[in-house]
C-alpha cells in the first residue's frame, strides 16, 4: 500500500508541487502498468472525525483530524508488486512525494491460517 502524505496544503486544498494534470498522469501510468489493485483520494479534513477510546471505555470523538504532525494523510494506492523495490520505485514516482510530502510503503498483511 502507497500511503500518499501531504506536507503542506495549497490555498485550494491540493499538494503544493504537482498539478491534477501530474496525479491524472500518475494514475494513468499505475492502471495501465496492471499493479492497481485500489485506490483513493480522500475528502478534504474539514470532513473528517477523530475517535479514540480511553483506556476506562469512554468514547472521546472531535472534528478533524488533529494529528501531532504536519503531514496529512490524502489518499492510498493498492498495488500487486513483486517486491520492496517496485513499490520503492513506484512510490518515487508519485507526485505526493514532492515538495514535502512523503509516500509510505507498506505491505497488506496477511491473516489467512
Amino acid at each position: 500500500m502507497l500511503l500518499i502524505n501531504s506536507g503542506a496544503i495549497d490555498a485550494e486544498g491540493g499538494a503544493p508541487g504537482c498539478t491534477p494534470e501530474d496525479w491524472m498522469t500518475y494514475d494513468k501510468s499505475v492502471r495501465e502498468s496492471g499493479i492497481l489493485v485500489d485506490s483513493h483520494s480522500l475528502a478534504d479534513l474539514v470532513t473528517a472525525t477523530t475517535v479514540r477510546v480511553t483506556a476506562a471505555g469512554e468514547r472521546l470523538v472531535t472534528d478533524g483530524p488533529f494529528a501531532e504532525t504536519r503531514e496529512v494523510l490524502g489518499g492510498y494506492y493498492v498495488i500487486d508488486v513483486p517486491d520492496l523495490d517496485t513499490a520503492i520505485d513506484w512510490a518515487a514516482r508519485c507526485p505526493g512525494s514532492l515538495d514535502g510530502g512523503s509516500v509510505v510503503v507498506r505491505p497488506i498483511a496477511d491473516f489467512e491460517v
